[in-house]
């Protein structure tokens, strides 16, 4: 057994209270100034495994825009293995290539929404596949065709040039979006920030004792709790978070800081790095109520970074459906993956989804739903309803959201 030094934080007593002959001791836990946890010289905080996936997810993402590769090759980066289950080396960096992760495991594999729902979570898992062989195939094959209502290809978007399926989705969007909410999100939310998945087994009687992990210096609870944290800020600049917020990659850490950007929102960033400090320094307190106290604050907040940016793309392409078509499906394609996402979301202090998967799927079938050429009949009064609709289910507006 090996005993917690708290070296990096302080637990200050605020009082002493006499109860009969009982003395009883309060105690305030006050997190450190830094995302920065040790025992006994040792650094107890570690998510590699998180670090890892954000950039196999990038690589993906990435390679979409590259025609030269094939449907297998991008399913290959998405799953780490090839389809019959060999290892394949489908990353430009030898470290991704030998790991044993994959960020295709991870979608959709929550033990709150989808431990005894795999088939929904299998269904998720194939949806993704589906937009990186359409890529490829629909996409893909019309590189140099322009395109119009019914038939895929390129779009102008100022000095950029889009690439749309037939009714205007740009699938790497879509893709990049949803693993926000399909592999970020879902992973902090409703598995490492789970009451059900940080006190599993045995986990909070080693943690009351301090047994590390076997050659760790960590329990097992605390990296639960750094996992979580490392879907937000596994690739950020650990010496400055808040300084560089939305910098550190292209998925949940980039939309926060666009979140936090916005007056309405401008403590979003701050209240989540806070909640996720003291809930860390909590769970080394053995304070598993003001542990759950944080855990449920970001359930709720990463969720509204979500449901902000639906509600901003829909709003903002509906400016531009008349002047600016291929800047209307770029900013359309966003918001579709961030309506995906939406499944994915959490209201603090609930145990359920704040989506359902018919709510989203009703979502998506309504934006795509205009017309039989999906974003290029879309009307302003369907993207008004849909933002209005998800907006309700949130502490904002949508004219908060829409900025």
């Amino acid at each position: 057994m090996k005993t917690i030094s708290y070296t990096l934080f302080a637990l200050l007593v605020i009082g002493l209270a006499s109860c009969g002959e009982d003395d009883v001791q309060q105690t305030t836990v006050t997190a450190p100034a830094e995302y920065q946890f040790d025992r006994n010289g040792a650094s107890t905080v570690s998510f590699s495994g998180q670090t890892t996936r954000i950039q196999m997810a990038q690589e993906l993402v990435s390679a979409m825009s590259d025609f030269d590769q094939s449907a297998e090759s991008l399913n290959e980066m998405y799953a780490n293995m090839d389809a019959a289950g060999n290892d394949v080396a489908p990353f430009s960096q030898d470290e991704l290539n030998i790991s044993t992760k994959s960020v295709r495991s991870k979608v959709a594999a929550s033990h709150d929404l989808f431990n005894t729902n795999a088939v929904e979570g299998s269904a998720i898992k194939a949806q993704l596949s589906t937009w990186l062989d359409a890529q490829i195939n629909e996409v893909g094959v019309n590189e140099n065709v322009l395109a119009e209502a019914g038939v895929a290809g390129q779009i102008a978007d100022g000095t950029s040039t889009r690439y749309i399926s037939a009714k205007g989705l740009e699938y790497n969007q879509a893709v990049a979006k949803s693993l926000i909410g399909g592999l970020m999100l879902d992973q902090i939310v409703n598995n490492y920030l789970s009451a059900t998945v940080l006190d599993d087994g045995d986990n909070r009687a080693q943690n009351d004792n301090g047994i590390t992990e076997e050659a760790q210096s960590y329990t097992t609870m605390e990296h639960k709790w750094d996992e979580a944290y490392g879907y937000l800020f596994g690739t950020a600049d650990a010496t400055d978070i808040l300084g560089t917020i939305g910098a550190g990659d292209s998925f949940l850490n980039k939309y926060l800081g666009r979140v936090n950007g916005d007056d309405d929102f401008s403590t979003i960033a701050e209240d989540i790095y806070n909640a996720f400090k003291l809930g860390r320094a909590a769970i080394v307190a053995k304070d598993y109520q003001l542990r759950d106290e944080q855990a449920n604050i970001l359930k709720g907040l990463l969720s509204q970074v979500v449901g902000v940016r639906a509600v901003y793309y829909l709003q903002q392409s509906k400016l531009q459906l008349d002047s600016n078509k291929g800047g209307a499906f770029h900013g359309l394609s966003e918001g579709f993956g961030f309506v995906y996402s939406l499944r994915f979301a959490r209201a603090a202090n609930s145990t359920d989804a704040l989506f359902s998967r018919e709510e989203v799927d009703g979502f998506i079938s309504t934006l795509m739903g205009d017309g039989a050429n999906g974003f290029w009949d879309i009307t302003p009064a369907t993207l008004d309803q849909v933002s209005a609709d998800i907006a309700s289910k949130f502490d904002f507006t949508l004219a908060e959201a829409a900025e």
